[in-house]
């Protein structure tokens, strides 16, 4: 198989050689050292795109898979990631070379290859942690030293990196007469990629001309997207709109509803709710009768201290009612 590149130059070198190189021909000393690196962003192939997609934070798996699965001794292998446009190394394995040596530094401790998977023909990359800025290409080169350093295999993968956006909230002011302009405003924050954003009029679910919003996209200090939307039209009874995000990657919208009805601005409620003062009342109430009651339970045992209690003993009773004494032995005054 013949490989062109435009030119390659080594480490350390000043003038271009190899312009035209069958890859057989390199030793396996150059295949160790920084300058294969080099050669391997000019490498001139191509090979099918496989899209995978991650949500930021997370970790995920690139694949890279040999079609055979068959037995591989790793000290036969050399097995290169890396991202051509970017011109970076993702990670690596080389026989007797230490790993991390020419790995960029977004990607130090973050790419990481398989040894036990590797025998198997499994050079998967797995990335901890995902960013944004991983929204790359990523392409896996595998060679075998048994074959002359023929390449074994080749794919290269398209990593599309999507964050969630926060639900819109809506908010309003301006005039609340028929007629007159009202403004609303509508925000989301923390998504990934960049988002479309659209106003709907809810009444026949039409989307409300552009020329009527002013949209900002801005990429915050975790480097996600947030989007500020201002938006000017007549206020119309029931004319409420919808605020709709959307991400484009994980093909999903995220709205909002503004209630034209629930309108606040400068203004107060008529009648705003009392609920917290009603339930002072009631528990104001409540206390007042206990005390009464209590009050009355008092004057009741104060008056039967005065007036001790007899019980019945017979004729005596029958006498002092006729003798109009009272049932505390004393006489009525007359």
């Amino acid at each position: 198989m013949q490989l062109k590149w435009r030119y390659f130059v080594s480490s350390g070198a000043s003038r271009s050689v190899w312009k035209k190189l069958h890859l057989t021909c390199l030793s396996t000393r150059f295949f160790s050292g920084p300058g294969l690196f080099l050669l391997l962003f000019s490498l001139c192939a191509e090979a099918k795109v496989k899209e995978v997609h991650a949500m930021v934070g997370n970790d995920v798996e690139l694949r890279c898979v040999h079609p055979d699965r068959h037995h591989f001794n790793l000290n036969d292998l050399y097995v290169y990631w890396q991202i051509e446009n970017l011109r970076a190394v993702v990670t690596y394995y080389l026989p007797n070379e230490s790993p991390g040596i020419y790995v960029n530094s977004s990607y130090k401790n973050r790419a990481h290859l398989s040894l036990d998977r590797m025998k198997q023909g499994d050079f998967s990359l797995y990335l901890k942690n995902v960013t944004p800025q991983d929204t790359q290409e990523f392409t896996c080169r595998v060679f075998r030293e048994s074959t002359e350093l023929g390449k074994a295999l080749e794919e290269v993968v398209r990593l599309y990196v999507a964050a969630n956006f926060s639900t819109p909230v809506i908010s309003t002011s301006g005039s609340s007469d028929p007629g007159q302009e009202r403004t609303y405003t509508c925000m989301s924050k923390n998504g990934y990629p960049e988002p479309n954003l659209y106003w709907i009029n809810k009444t026949d679910n039409s989307l409300i001309d552009k020329a009527l919003q002013n949209n900002t996209v801005y990429l915050n200090e975790w480097g996600l997207y947030d989007v500020f939307s201002i938006l000017r039209i007549p206020w119309a009874p029931h004319g409420d709109v919808i605020c709709c995000v959307e991400n484009v990657v994980l093909h999903q919208n995220i709205t909002s509803i503004s209630q034209a009805e629930s309108f606040t601005g400068n203004k107060n409620p008529e009648n705003p709710p009392e609920t917290h003062n009603e339930g002072k009342v009631v528990l104001f109430s409540v206390l007042a009768v206990l005390l009464v009651v209590a009050a009355v339970a008092v004057i009741l045992i104060m008056y039967r201290c005065r007036c001790p209690h007899r019980s019945y003993t017979g004729p005596r009773t029958v006498q002092l009612e006729l003798t109009g004494e009272s049932a505390c032995g004393e006489k009525p005054v007359g």
